[in-house]
């Protein structure tokens, strides 16, 4: 049941996402789930999306108000270009907290502030090492993360590695809030009868086309596995182009691996729920969004040892180097495909880590409670503490 923590409706706008229903990444995932919990509990919440991704999408999505607004539609200029023409609507709207994501953002977070609203930066990974950025645009990335303490009310951090970065590099308090996940499940195969595939006979990978998501790693390292499994790459990209046809050539020599495109709703919910297992190759420190995810759905999780994703699966899933990723992957790929057993045991205990932890519910509450905090005036609490006072409460 949805509860309400703060007395009053708040006026919450989330900007700088592409918008939602998410279509594309996490941060579209992460506005969607915090959102309309908010609007439910009677808040009144707006997201702002954008034109060419979203042009489709009404006034409103599940009781959020949706505002579509247009951007110069380029690699390095859609997100900031519509982040300004949103945070300039955003100064007339009356808004209680201006909720930002992605660090590029931070020149335009205080914008909303002239006007009295509390300003919110999530921060993201480390933006700045994403290998699609040139020199110019990762100099102005990292430039972001100094200026990112300058201009937002409260910095947000997806991962107690991030927290820890901005405390050692900038002497910045940021507060950790997890992504979280859905407990979900679907039974049906009408999705794995387009690609011809059949349940738990393929394993998963998900995400951008873009080359810091490692999937030219993950199909190296699978061409040195032996299994008769298929594995099966979700995803797309409007930008990456070069890198696109990159993976079309990898995956033309090894007939076990199938590119789908980008699968959402029902498809994506079935492709899934019938994984033997779900691969995460990538090395960019931030949680993924699609990891947690991938454990709300009970998968065993074959993932990088980057140190947010050990935070995140150490315990819960299989990890594999760092360093030494292609070889490393197939081994450990390997060792899973020889071992079901092994499969079967991280299934089985997995979503005890979204029951206990990565939950989108407590997501929420503790968001309401953080923003209730800002128009009072008052400190925040961090997450565990907050966790910690929930049962508190609850078991009194």
């Amino acid at each position: 049941m949805m509860r309400n923590l703060h007395p009053d409706p708040m006026r919450i706008a989330f900007i700088g996402s592409r918008g939602i229903p998410a279509r594309y990444s996490g941060f579209e995932t992460f506005y969607e789930q915090v959102a309309v919990r908010l609007a439910r509990r009677g808040h009144e919440v707006t997201v702002y999306n954008r034109t060419h991704f979203m042009g489709d999408v009404g006034r409103e999505v599940d009781g959020v108000r949706i505002v579509t607004l247009p951007s110069i539609a380029t690699k390095h200029l859609d997100t900031l270009t519509h982040t300004a023409l949103s945070s300039l609507h955003a100064l007339f709207q009356g808004y209680d907290i201006a909720y930002y994501c992605i660090v590029g953002n931070s020149p335009l977070v205080w914008i909303p502030r002239l006007s009295g609203a509390r300003t919110l930066l999530n921060v993201d990974g480390e933006d700045w090492a994403r290998e699609k950025w040139g020199g110019f645009a990762r100099w102005y990335q990292q430039k972001c993360e100094w200026i990112a303490t300058k201009t937002a009310g409260v910095l947000i951090s997806d991962a107690r590695g991030i927290e820890a970065r901005y405390r050692e590099l900038y002497r910045t308090e940021s507060i950790f809030v997890p992504y979280g996940a859905n407990i979900h499940q679907d039974p049906r195969s009408d999705a794995l009868n387009k690609w011809g595939l059949a349940s738990r006979d393929y394993y998963l990978c998900v995400g951008r086309f873009v080359p810091e998501n490692g999937f030219h790693l993950g199909m190296e390292a699978y061409r040195r596995v032996k299994s008769d499994r298929k594995l099966v790459i979700v995803g797309d990209s409007p930008y990456e182009t070069g890198y696109k046809e990159e993976l079309k050539a990898l995956a033309a020599k090894d007939p076990r691996v199938v590119l789908t495109g980008y699968a959402f709703g029902d498809d994506y919910a079935q492709l899934s729920s019938h994984a033997q297992a779900f691969v995460l190759p990538s090395a960019v420190d931030g949680t993924r969004p699609v990891l947690l995810d991938q454990m709300g759905f009970g998968n065993c999780l074959l993932v990088r040892n980057s140190l947010v994703n050990r935070e995140v699966v150490e315990g819960w899933g299989h990890l594999f180097d760092q360093g030494e990723p292609v070889a490393s992957l197939a081994q450990e790929w390997q060792w899973l495909e020889e071992h079901p057993e092994a499969v079967q045991a991280y299934r089985d205990k997995v979503r005890g880590r979204i029951e206990t932890y990565y939950n989108w519910e407590w997501v929420a509450d503790f968001y309401e409670d953080l923003f209730s905090r800002m128009m009072a005036g008052k400190p925040a609490v961090s997450y565990d503490a907050f966790l910690k006072n929930r049962e508190t409460v609850q078991g009194s």
